[in-house]
């Protein structure tokens, strides 16, 4: 169920009984959802032999900001196609950890997250283009996608053998706050996550 704040406009989804899932401590399981094209060395039984990990210097994250701009400076416009897939998980790894200076499992969390609200920017709205905008205050930073559609994304219940549906799940779980703000034309998904925590 979606309730808008009435202050600022902004919501908190929670799931139909009107409670918010418990939180882990631990973050996410490990699994880097989205990044089924990124090819990776595998040894017997096609096990991986390195994991991939945003800390490893990425040229295509360094062209993605020399082709789109910093999101941390203004909103990046990414169209929702096939060739630009994973384009706004590069942007947030290479100013998590080139442009702020922060750590490698703090790009890696934001860089997950950021996949999962990028595919239900491009699944469930049918945008043909979305926002991607990162903002750093003291102790925090916030990464928000903006989309065309008013329609406000819920947080349902996961079960363990769901293939999909999983996106606001792990938000909830990994973020320290996340909502959705209403805009006259679309919203913006966003969330927030502590630095001092995750550096």
């Amino acid at each position: 169920m979606c309730r808008p704040n009435g202050r600022n406009r902004s919501l908190r989804c929670t799931d139909s009984c009107g409670t918010t899932p418990e939180r882990s401590s631990g973050g996410h399981d490990g699994g880097m959802a989205g990044l089924e094209g990124i090819e990776q060395s595998r040894g017997p039984a096609g096990v991986p032999l390195v994991r991939w990990s945003p800390a490893v210097e990425d040229e295509r994250a360094l062209s993605a900001v020399a082709a789109h701009g910093n999101p941390a400076e203004a909103e990046v416009v990414l169209p929702s196609s096939p060739e630009t897939r994973g384009t706004a998980r590069r942007l947030v790894q290479v100013v998590i950890l080139r442009h702020w200076a922060l750590g490698p499992k703090l790009a890696e969390d934001c860089t997950l997250l950021v996949s999962e609200l990028e595919g239900n920017a491009v699944r469930h709205t049918g945008a043909a283009q979305y926002g991607l905008r990162m903002r750093r205050r003291r102790g925090w930073i916030r990464i928000e996608l903006r989309d065309p559609s008013r329609g406000l994304p819920c947080l349902l219940p996961v079960h363990p053998m769901d293939e999909s549906g999983r996106g606001l799940y792990l938000v909830d779980r990994m973020a320290d706050r996340w909502g959705v703000d209403l805009l006259p034309r679309g919203k913006r998904t966003w969330f927030e996550m502590r630095v001092a925590d995750r550096v």
